[in-house]
């Protein structure tokens, strides 16, 4: 369950490191020892040196941009930089590179990758995510987005939800219903959209921590040319399915030392406040303790079958409950070890509403009080526990389906 590290790669891990010792400050902590307008900078002029290096898409082919590294040296990559603090890329990069630049690789047609892969690295286009519905949540093979082909091109109308950054991407790909009279997940079709055009409308949600990370996105008569769907016209549920192991894979290497990282300031936490004898709080410490161990180890096996050549698949679902649901509790003790504190945030606000806070940030109050009310969605986002326990019964072990209301 090990993965297996030759000498080449320990040679190829030192190179690495002294990538990020040449390239960041002696006194480096993190990106979390930043914030607002330092932070931004920081964020814009590591990309664009990633960039220059083959570090921003370390796994694409070089003619399109990215560094043609092996899926060992990729991983590398990403532990590395989760150990240093630093991001893989910029916000964005989630959607465009990790998802949508590895699907178009796989499903794309050349001329897809030929316009679409440059524009990304160069940050001239940004993505986001358009899957959810509010009638197609967890059920997502119930889509109602319609697009129509009317002559050149596709008409979409229609409704998405829950679309993360969509208040700052200018391009969406999404999932349409380009069929009817299909069966519910035949009929659908995986669509690249320009969001700078009129009848496209983004309005964010507002969280209960007070951002507004996700939005809800309207078509109305949003045209796009019939050349980008991607994958073939009524195929876009098996290239949604591919997406999603993107998303999920790079997860394995770089989850468990950002959590690893978390624990350890939850235990800062807890010596700053003078809790460590109390063997409620020593129990939920090594509580946590395991749960992280069992992660490295989740990771491990993931990334063993990935270095194997297996593509992420259902299984990945494991590890997303398994991740979401301990962070709920890990971050509960965040807060109860701050006690009154909790109830005025003071400090740095976390820099995403995803997962940890920066590698690097403050013990404060806003950095536990904020990442615990962020930790609520994350039971839901990127699909929900009770449809990934599905997903593990039905598709990893093989069990009968739950029986549908008539």
């Amino acid at each position: 369950m090990n993965p297996t590290y030759s000498p080449e790669a320990a040679a190829y891990r030192e190179k690495v490191r002294a990538f990020l010792a040449e390239n960041l400050p002696a006194d480096w902590r993190g990106t979390g020892a930043l914030e607002g307008d330092e932070l931004e900078r920081f964020v814009d002029e590591w990309r664009s040196r990633l960039a220059a290096s083959g570090y921003l898409a370390p796994g694409w082919p070089v003619e399109y941009g990215g560094g043609g590294l092996t899926a060992l040296e990729q991983v590398i990559v990403a532990e590395e930089f989760a150990k240093a603090g630093v991001p893989t890329g910029g916000a964005n990069d989630v959607f465009g590179i990790q998802m949508l630049g590895n699907t178009l690789l796989l499903f794309g047609t050349e001329e897809q990758k030929r316009h679409f892969l440059p524009r990304i690295i160069s940050g001239d286009d940004r993505w986001c995510q358009g899957y959810s519905e509010p009638n197609a949540g967890s059920d997502l093979g119930n889509l109602g987005l319609r697009a129509e082909l009317d002559g050149d091109q596709w008409i979409l109308n229609g409704q998405k939800i829950w679309t993360s950054a969509g208040h700052l991407a200018d391009h969406i790909f999404t999932l349409a219903r380009t069929d009817a009279t299909a069966p519910k997940h035949k009929g659908i079709s995986f669509l690249l959209v320009d969001m700078r055009q009129p009848g496209v409308e983004v309005r964010p949600i507002k969280m209960m921590s007070g951002e507004s990370e996700f939005n809800e996105v309207f078509y109305t008569d949003v045209v796009v040319p019939k050349e980008n769907v991607v994958g073939g016209v009524n195929n876009g549920w098996a290239v949604a399915m591919g997406l999603l192991g993107f998303e999920r894979g790079e997860a394995a290497a770089t989850a468990p030392i950002r959590f690893q990282a978390e624990l350890d300031r939850l235990v800062s936490l807890a010596r700053e406040r003078g809790m460590t004898d109390d063997p409620r709080v020593r129990q939920r410490l090594a509580w946590a303790h395991s749960k992280v161990q069992v992660m490295r180890f989740l990771g491990m096996r993931t990334l063993t079958r990935f270095l194997s050549g297996h593509h992420p698949g259902p299984e990945g679902a494991i590890f997303k409950v398994y991740w979401s649901e301990y962070h709920r509790l890990a971050t509960e003790l965040g807060v109860d070890l701050l006690g009154l504190d909790a109830l005025v945030p003071v400090g740095r606000k976390p820099s995403s509403a995803f997962q940890t806070d920066d590698a690097g940030s403050p013990n404060s109050s806003m950095s536990w009080s904020m990442t615990f009310l962020n930790s609520r969605a994350g039971t839901i986002y990127a699909g929900s526990s009770e449809i990934q326990r599905n997903i593990i019964g039905e598709m990893v072990l093989g069990l009968p389906k739950e029986p549908r209301p008539a």
